[in-house]
């Protein structure tokens, strides 16, 4: 017995609204396979590259129909989805040509996992690529605003400004957090609240800009959102919260509160080599007082102490 090829009913450049569709026709009892284009591509230039949504021979014409007249509907869907990443584009102060590097750079590899057709890219390429270019674009600055500065001092400055911390604070302002296309399992978990999840995001999006509108767009935008702080550190007076020594200011209120010295222990790690995530947790003796997430050891620990320090103000 042979089995007939299945028929591509559907393409589209977005994932969602690939999703849609596929959503449809499943609610029809038609399953649907969706593969992509350019599926080697480490990260498809100019948005998500064609996504196909395929059935059985048999039952394509039926697949078609439900498309053509569920059409309305689709758009509708899409419209409020494209209206979301509308908002998203006011509040970082950029419109992109192709909305489908935004939808890229919002999808977390939560969702992608999910997906058991393969059909959806995360944006952990786009991190990796938006890290370079954010670092290179600040690097740039540093040199230039700061030239009396050694090397050891524009580079402290650089990590400090392109920290987790840094860039989870812009990201939090501009509401990255709420625009996020997660998996069930990580929203959750409060995926929208982590704050190395929304770093993360930010660099994508610096990304998504940089292919979009080339290295002078992304030049703008960083300058937009980093130019305070810029400015702070080259004044010598740092962005507020960018330079808190949490691990120090929780010894010295467990100290005064009599519960003995924090204990910091490494309870996770994450990613790919190239973007590890590190999770921390510090406890007064067996007790567990906060956890903390960030690209190094020391940054878990100083995001941990930090909520440590919220939890005990709270009493």
């Amino acid at each position: 017995m042979t089995t007939s090829q299945p028929v591509v009913v559907f393409r589209t450049q977005s994932a969602i609204e690939a999703d849609v569709v596929r959503g449809l026709l499943q609610t029809s009892g038609i399953d649907a396979l969706t593969s992509t284009d350019v599926p080697q591509a480490i990260f498809p230039l100019g948005g998500l590259s064609g996504v196909r949504l395929a059935v059985r021979a048999e039952e394509a014409e039926r697949a078609l129909e439900l498309i053509e007249e569920f059409r309305p509907e689709v758009s509708q869907q899409l419209t409020r989805i494209r209206d979301e990443f509308r908002s998203v584009e006011e509040a970082i102060g950029y419109r992109f040509s192709d909305p489908g590097l935004l939808e890229h750079a919002l999808t977390h590899r939560s969702r992608a996992h999910e997906d058991a057709s393969g059909g959806v890219r995360d944006n952990e390429s786009l991190e990796f690529l938006g890290d370079a270019v954010l670092g290179f674009v600040i690097a740039d600055r540093l040199f230039r605003e700061c030239p009396d500065w050694n090397e050891g001092q524009k580079s402290k400055a650089k990590a400090m400004l392109v920290s987790t911390t840094a860039l989870a604070r812009i990201g939090t302002e501009v509401g990255l957090g709420e625009h996020l296309l997660l998996g069930r399992g990580e929203e959750k978990t409060g995926g929208r609240r982590k704050r190395s999840l929304i770093a993360d995001t930010f660099e994508a999006v610096v990304a998504a800009v940089y292919l979009d509108g080339g290295i002078e767009a992304a030049d703008e935008f960083i300058e937009r959102w980093f130019r305070e702080p810029l400015d702070a550190v080259r004044d010598g007076e740092l962005a507020e919260g960018l330079q808190t020594d949490y691990k120090s200011a929780l010894q010295e209120a467990m100290q005064a509160r009599e519960l003995g010295l924090p204990r910091y222990r490494l309870v996770g790690e994450a990613g790919p080599p190239h973007r590890r995530v590190f999770t921390s947790e510090v406890a007064a003796g067996e007790r567990p007082l906060g956890q903390g997430e960030g690209r190094s050891k020391k940054e878990s620990e100083q995001q941990a102490a930090q909520q440590a320090l919220e939890q005990l103000a709270e009493g």
